[in-house]
């Protein structure tokens, strides 16, 4: 009885669009910052490096450079403030974590490969 409690209360609380993105792909957050009286939306872009939950409770870390040194935010996927997630491409990584970006520097702690998409071969006649 508490379960079934439980997940109908979370269901409401889902994002109604899905964000369809993975690890390695660089993103835009849309996010609500409330100050004072006012809100607006902030933008924060950069490379997924993680997502771990499951649920109500799922999170995904970005991360980006700005002037030099390495900034993480872990942002809740199904928090009322984030707006919308932006995929601006998708990568191709082959490990679900990606903290080996954090001793990379310069152009490299931001390049991840960009995903191929499979040509289908046309049977030879």
């Amino acid at each position: 009885m508490n379960q079934a409690l439980q997940e109908k209360i979370e269901s409401e609380q889902y994002r109604k669009e899905a964000a369809k993105f993975s690890v390695g792909d660089s993103v835009k957050v849309h996010t609500k910052v409330v100050e004072g009286d006012k809100e607006r939306i902030q933008i924060f872009a950069g490379v997924v490096i993680g997502k771990r939950g499951h649920g109500l409770n799922e999170t995904f870390s970005v991360r980006r450079i700005s002037y030099g040194e390495g900034v993480e935010r872990v942002f809740p996927l199904h928090s009322p403030r984030v707006d919308k997630i932006e995929v601006e491409r998708q990568g191709s990584v082959r490990r679900a974590k990606l903290t080996y970006l954090r001793k990379r520097l310069g152009k490299g702690a931001t390049l991840v490969n960009e995903k191929q998409e499979k040509a289908v071969a046309e049977p030879a006649k």
